[in-house]
């Protein structure tokens, strides 16, 4: 099994039946599981939730089309885990540096919702992203779905190792940071700030340098 899931991935009956939904409405679009975007050689790895129906499921690269990539990419291109500018397209010429993104869940849900048995028929997925990057040290886990997947990844406990927003976890070889997902909702109820957001990247590029 590859670590990026073909574009017909077959392992969830909801969710192939919601992408084939969208292929027929917006043939245009990308509408396929969301590969992961980065760097082989990549020290941190991004953890998100799933693909945004006219975010990344559109444009095929995360966080690309919608308001959570404007604040992701804008603090990755400000601690230098990205160069060149964020125009929301994939063609933008964007690259990261010492990074890669991925999602817990590759396939675009229903009402951004994935199911729990979604969640873990995509883990091994995001299980062979991980062993695919000899030179990972640190992750960030965007929401409690993302940092439960990792954990599940992981094989370790969840109860060890709860989430919280600026949490910061030593989990065998990894340094595990959590933040609040980088949402709209998020960051118009100020849950999440950018601010708050930022001091998480602060925390990861003084552990990495």
């Amino acid at each position: 099994m590859k670590s990026d899931p073909g574009r017909d991935c077959p392992l969830c009956p909801r969710l192939v039946e919601y992408r084939h939904d969208q292929r027929a409405a917006h043939p245009e679009w990308f509408n396929a599981p969301v590969p992961s975007f980065g760097t082989s050689d990549a020290e941190l790895l991004i953890v998100g939730l799933a693909p945004g129906v006219q975010g990344a499921n559109r444009t095929g690269r995360p966080f690309t089309g919608d308001f959570a990539g404007d604040l992701l990419y804008g603090t990755l291109i400000k601690f230098g885990f990205a160069t060149g500018v964020f125009k929301a397209d994939p063609k933008d010429g964007l690259t990261l540096q010492r990074t890669m993104i991925t999602n817990a869940v590759r396939c675009v849900p229903p009402q951004n919702k994935p199911l729990p048995a979604e969640i873990r028929s995509c883990n091994s997925f995001l299980r062979l992203r991980i062993s695919a990057l000899p030179r990972l040290r640190a992750v960030v886990a965007l929401g409690r779905i993302a940092h439960d997947g990792l954990l599940t990844a992981l094989d370790v406990r969840k109860a060890a190792y709860p989430f919280g927003h600026g949490a910061c976890h030593h989990i065998g070889g990894l340094r595990v940071f959590d933040s609040y997902h980088c949402s709209r909702y998020n960051t118009n109820t100020r849950v999440l700030t950018p601010e708050m957001f930022e001091n998480v990247f602060g925390a990861v590029k003084t552990y990495l340098d």
